[in-house]
């Protein structure tokens, strides 16, 4: 299978789940804690299950690693190319009723993401990238909608004279990120939940999200692909790449940005 189609079975997959995340919270829904204390509802596991099916369908050779199998203890044994999925990214704005949630599904391939599929339902955005091509786009997608057509090529942009813009998180904002923001010049600062953040950099409106706070690899993989192809980077505190298939599937800190050389971080 080529990446196009690959690419389009995982926006397919994106969609139909935003379907039934919109559904359920407009119509109500239940909260349970898991293991590690962290919220997640009915959304997060109808959702996964639904894309979990489109993804087997379309590409039943490639192994999947989707947060909520994980926490139930079903992971797959390493490979060389995998799926990550966050069926619910940013559960905490769900549940608030924010609207700042996902869906993110991205392909991994020799530990860096190649395709990666942002969806907000709620936004009615969808971000989608294909790194390989160099190719990023937007769409309008209302999630009880068919599938748009219109898709908007995104790029990051040139660092603003007067002074960045900086994406933080809405929910995990750390002592150590204001640190890290104050050796800049930023002249807004932006606070937003889920990978929206890796989506407001690649398309352009944004110049700098530090996350100097735990996350896991399906939480920024797809993003991470979508900021890939429009031109952007994001750096592992080493200075190099960050990558994928780590042990436990755990980040390290890490700095997306688009043409702007970031400073260094130490963790």
């Amino acid at each position: 299978m080529s990446d196009s189609p690959l690419l389009e079975a995982m926006i397919g997959a994106a969609i139909e789940a935003g379907r039934v995340v919109d559904h359920i919270y407009r119509t109500g829904f239940e909260i349970h804690a898991k293991a590690d204390a962290s919220p997640v509802t009915t959304a997060d596991r109808a959702a996964e299950e639904v894309i979990l099916g489109h993804l087997r369908r379309a590409a039943p050779a490639i192994a999947i690693v989707a947060e909520e199998q994980s926490a139930a203890g079903r992971t797959p044994a390493s490979a060389q190319e995998f799926f990550l999925v966050d069926p619910l990214d940013g559960t905490k704005e769900f549940v608030a009723r924010r609207g700042e949630f996902t869906i993110n599904i991205a392909w991994v391939r020799a530990g860096s993401p190649v395709l990666g599929v942002v969806y907000a339902p709620a936004n009615r955005s969808l971000f989608a990238g294909d790194v390989s091509a160099g190719r990023a786009f937007r769409s309008f997608q209302d999630p009880q909608a068919r599938p748009s057509s219109a898709r908007e090529l995104i790029r990051v942009r040139t660092v603003p004279a007067t002074g960045i813009t900086a994406v933080a998180s809405r929910s995990h904002r750390t002592a150590e990120t204001n640190s890290y923001l104050a050796r800049y010049h930023v002249a807004e600062l932006v606070s937003v939940g889920s990978s929206l953040k890796f989506c407001l950099v690649a398309e352009g409106k944004a110049d700098l999200y530090p996350r100097l706070a735990p996350t896991m690899e399906w939480d920024t993989a797809a993003g991470h692909a979508v900021l890939l192809a429009a031109g952007g980077r994001v750096y592992a505190p080493d200075g190099g790449p960050l990558k994928y298939g780590k042990p436990e599937f755990r980040n390290p800190w890490f700095v997306a940005s688009g043409p702007l050389e970031p400073l260094p971080l130490a963790a």
